[in-house]
């Protein structure tokens, strides 16, 4: 099995208002992975974690919100696999949206 996608997200809004933002934009959780949707999503501490169903797939996927960084992690399944490259990159570069 292939290593999930983890891609850190740095900010400067603290825990508590990155952690507002986050929960204000779920719906935006989704935009990273082609055709996707968030379906399920429950807080567990400072942890979000929620799923995002594309193409009859789910995407186990958690987001780690801390003082000055997101710690992002899509578990993908195998046939979701062909785009991590894709996914990864558009966390990368535009991951810091989830905060606005």
């Amino acid at each position: 099995m292939n290593e999930p996608i983890s891609v850190d997200i740095p900010h400067k809004l603290g825990l508590a208002v990155a952690r507002a933002r986050i929960e204000k934009g779920i719906g935006k959780l989704a935009s990273f992975v082609p055709g996707g949707a968030v379906t399920e999503h429950r807080w567990e501490g400072d942890t979000l974690v929620f799923t995002v169903e594309a193409i009859g797939q789910r995407v186990a996927s958690r987001l780690d919100v801390m003082e000055t960084r997101i710690h992002a992690t899509f578990d993908l399944p195998p046939m979701l696999r062909l785009f991590a490259g894709k996914i990864r990159d558009k966390l990368t570069e535009s991951g810091g949206k989830l905060l606005k």
